[in-house]
């Protein structure tokens, strides 16, 4: 997800583990429940880096920030 910026420059993209993301049929789009302030306190990346997925302390401290349940613990 990415927010702020303008035209593409200065955005803060943000990896979000699947467990917050909710498919809403009504919208048809995913939805995510948390609020401006989570968002700005997030963990973030930049436009060119990609997220260390597969690296568990990375994804663990994602799910701790988002309060998720891992993927792995299901």
């Amino acid at each position: 997800m990415s927010f702020g910026g303008f035209l593409g420059l200065g955005e803060q993209y943000h990896p979000l583990p699947w467990a917050t993301l909710k498919y809403d049929t009504r919208q048809q789009g995913y939805v995510v429940g948390i609020t401006i302030d989570q968002l700005r306190q997030a963990p973030t990346i930049a436009a060119d880096q990609t997220p260390a997925w597969g690296d568990r302390a990375y994804e663990s401290s994602l799910h701790a920030y988002y309060q998720a349940k891992p993927y792995w613990a299901a």
